[in-house]
């Protein structure tokens, strides 16, 4: 289950990229258009917040099931 676990985290961390991504795309296009925080980049770093908090967790999971 281990090496699933790993894969699994190992995408969330790239998704985690890339929505970190777009968040900046986002607050550029705020700041380039004189506009204040975009409404958007402030859900895509929640969500990006929750990718993290559950790869955190699967990653002590994984580290519990192989006994580190």
């Amino acid at each position: 289950m281990t090496g699933s676990l790993a894969d699994i985290v190992e995408r969330l961390h790239a998704i985690s990229d890339e929505l970190a991504d777009l968040g900046l795309a986002s607050m550029r296009e705020a700041l380039r258009g004189g506009e204040e925080r975009d409404p958007a980049e402030r859900r895509l770093a929640q969500a990006r917040r929750s990718v993290d908090k559950a790869a955190a967790l699967l990653e002590a999971l994984r580290r519990d099931d192989s006994g580190e």
